[in-house]
């Protein structure tokens, strides 16, 4: 089980640009703090991109509070001109950092479209820039609808993803609501994608929709925490997200698990309604998830612990 440490940082005015939100916990392990990237929306709703340093032995302490975005909005016409957030940070070492992030479009007959960019920092962090103007995975004629909230690791010479995939839109009282999964891609360099259509998770519903996975590799298997949710009452009701948890040998065909994902909702307080966007990190013998609560991280970022040895072994 994941021991819950409480709420470590909440948005309320803090900047124009930053109004509300800290929004899908991005993390890079420092030898004495870890840098939690997020995105936080203005007053428009537009989502931007920031950090936070905690300390590492105490990750409710903050260090530091970047209130200037890493990198702007894309250029009017692209595919992040609307909204930028963080998904997936791989460390190359000496300061180079990619930062996987999902770009915002504004929708008409939908709600909105995502798609997969790619930045890179030469200084820990600190300061981003595009390496394309476009997306590096966007949709296709065999993804139609999205691709978003990836998460790359690199694996020797090869670069693994899981991200979440479209599926298709459904209208649910009168609003577009969008359902996705998560597939499984490849690269030999971490900007061209194979992808190869998988369904990593099997529904329970047909209007189950699953996102912002986080995997590391443990004792052989590769281990998956994500959110899910209902289509009908998510925001904040019965159907809003919780996290889930599954395996796999190979990090193609997994196994789901949500009876292991050790962590549900608090009777009270800020995570009382959901639990959303995991971020997973190892730490020698201890693991930290960094996760959002209610309001699809309004109410602000907290943290829990567990070690890796309470990991299920079977």
């Amino acid at each position: 089980m994941w021991e819950k440490k409480g709420l470590i940082f909440s948005v309320d005015n803090i900047s124009e640009e930053m109004k509300s939100h800290v929004l899908g916990p991005t993390v890079v392990v420092n030898e004495r703090s870890f840098r939690i990237f997020f995105s936080s929306r203005d007053q428009d709703q537009t989502s931007r991109p920031f950090y936070i340093d905690v300390d590492k032995t105490d990750p409710s302490k903050i260090i530091h509070i970047e209130t200037t975005p890493l990198f702007h909005l894309g250029d009017l016409g692209t595919f992040d001109d609307d909204g930028v957030m963080p998904c997936s940070a791989v460390d190359l070492g000496k300061g180079v950092i990619r930062l996987y992030y999902v770009g915002w479009n504004r929708g008409v007959t939908v709600s909105y479209r995502n798609s997969i960019g790619l930045a890179v920092s030469h200084d820990g962090g600190a300061r981003f820039e595009r390496m394309y103007e476009g997306p590096v995975i966007d949709r296709s004629f065999r993804e139609p609808h999205m691709a978003a909230s990836p998460c790359v690791l690199k694996v020797g010479d090869v670069w693994k993803c899981w991200y979440t995939s479209g599926t298709r839109w459904i209208t649910v009282e009168g609003k577009t609501e969008p359902i996705y999964t998560i597939r499984y891609a490849e690269s030999a360099d971490g900007v061209n994608w194979e992808r190869d259509g998988r369904h990593c998770l099997n529904q329970r519903c047909q209007q189950e929709a699953f996102a912002r996975p986080t995997v590391l590799k443990i004792s052989g298997k590769y281990r998956m925490w994500y959110s899910f949710r209902e289509s009908h009452d998510y925001r904040g009701g019965a159907g809003s997200y919780r996290i889930g948890y599954a395996e796999s040998l190979d990090g193609r065909i997994w196994s789901r698990l949500d009876s292991e994902a050790g962590i549900g909702a608090s009777e009270e307080g800020w995570d009382s309604e959901m639990l959303c966007y995991p971020c997973v990190v190892r730490v020698g013998e201890n693991l930290v998830m960094f996760y959002n609560g209610n309001g699809f991280g309004k109410s602000g970022l907290g943290f829990a612990t567990r070690t890796v040895d309470s990991l299920r072994q079977g």
